[in-house]
């Protein structure tokens, strides 16, 4: 009997979140190898199972598995089929991107997209490139209205540190809209994807706040603060340190990522809530930068740590103040 197993990580933004909603604008995001998996059979019929919930699904409307059920008619979209000529499977999904019923915000509903696809790909033997995964991801969470930048779904279908230039989303629900699936993915969408090569010796730390945020709510409530300023004084920050992370320039890399988390401080107090003030608070005095990450409220910040005993020391303040060290790698 056939079996695929796949997995995927989540996501964090190092700079340029909030901006990147706005086409034309560059993030860098880091891949995080906190993983969920997903195992395909042949099966009889399709069977979707996930540990989120205690029951299984079919292709029957059915809220909680509405994503992984959108993602599956994507694929069979792409593969010019209806569902019941797909060759029948079971998937399960496993790997809870949370703890105690807390989630870490790293990116879970990007993840299930991706991995649901990424697993399907394997299943029907596509070969599917990083690129491709990244678009029929896009194009299932613009079909169910997703109002991200997609920036998370280019980070975890590369499943590397990117910079990601964002693309003009409705202009592309529209194409979804009108034309058939085949069209849509041919077209050019605009975005650029770059794998980025980190040429620092450093150590990269998320802080768990474990204060759950919800990246929709917080965009509706910070979008309509996005000026023009702040959009071009993000977007050369992401460059300079875009650029200083490829040669090695430490303090280019700090001072820019200083200047993103400044901006991101005054386009709205709800950013940095308390436990996230904090977090960037434990960097006094020592070799390291740190800085919320993605929409901010709540979930993990990160931080980049030029010195050993500054990262132990880092860890150490961060636990004193209840932040949870989630991931702690070298960037390079």
């Amino acid at each position: 009997m056939k079996m695929t197993k796949v997995q995927t990580g989540g996501k964090l933004y190092i700079a340029g979140e909030y901006a990147v909603l706005i086409p034309g604008q560059t993030a860098i995001i880091k891949n995080i190898p906190i993983h969920m998996t997903a195992v395909v059979k042949e099966n009889s019929t399709i069977k979707l199972s996930s540990d989120m919930f205690d029951y299984s699904a079919t292709m029957s409307e059915d809220k909680n598995y509405a994503l992984i059920q959108a993602s599956v008619q994507t694929l069979a979209g792409y593969l010019g089929k209806s569902i019941d000529e797909l060759v029948p499977f079971s998937l399960e999904i496993t790997g809870k991107m949370e703890r105690d019923g807390k989630k870490f915000g790293i990116g879970s509903s990007g993840s299930v997209t991706v991995l649901t696809l990424k697993a399907l790909s394997a299943f029907y033997d596509l070969n599917l490139s990083d690129d491709l995964l990244f678009k029929l991801a896009s194009y299932t969470l613009l079909k169910l209205g997703d109002n991200g930048s997609m920036g998370d779904i280019a980070c975890i279908a590369y499943d590397d540190l990117v910079a990601f230039t964002s693309f003009n989303r409705q202009k592309v629900a529209k194409w979804i809209a009108d034309e058939p699936i085949q069209t849509v993915l041919d077209k050019d969408w605009e975005y650029q994807i770059e794998v980025i090569k980190p040429a620092l010796s450093c150590e990269f730390l998320v802080g768990w706040t474990k204060q759950p945020s919800i990246s929709k709510d917080m965009i509706n409530l910070v979008k309509s603060a996005i000026s023009q300023e702040f959009l071009a004084a993000t977007e050369k920050e992401v460059q300079i340190c875009k650029q200083a992370l490829q040669t090695g320039d430490k303090e280019s890399v700090k001072k820019a990522l200083q200047n993103v988390s400044d901006l991101l401080l005054g386009l709205s107090s709800a950013i940095y809530n308390d436990k996230l003030l904090a977090l960037k608070a434990a960097e006094d005095g020592l070799d390291v930068i740190a800085k919320s990450s993605g929409s901010g409220g709540g979930d993990c910040g990160i931080a980049i740590s030029f010195n050993r005993e500054d990262s132990q020391e880092l860890i150490k303040r961060w636990q004193e103040v209840g932040i949870e060290l989630l991931d702690m790698e070298e960037l390079a």
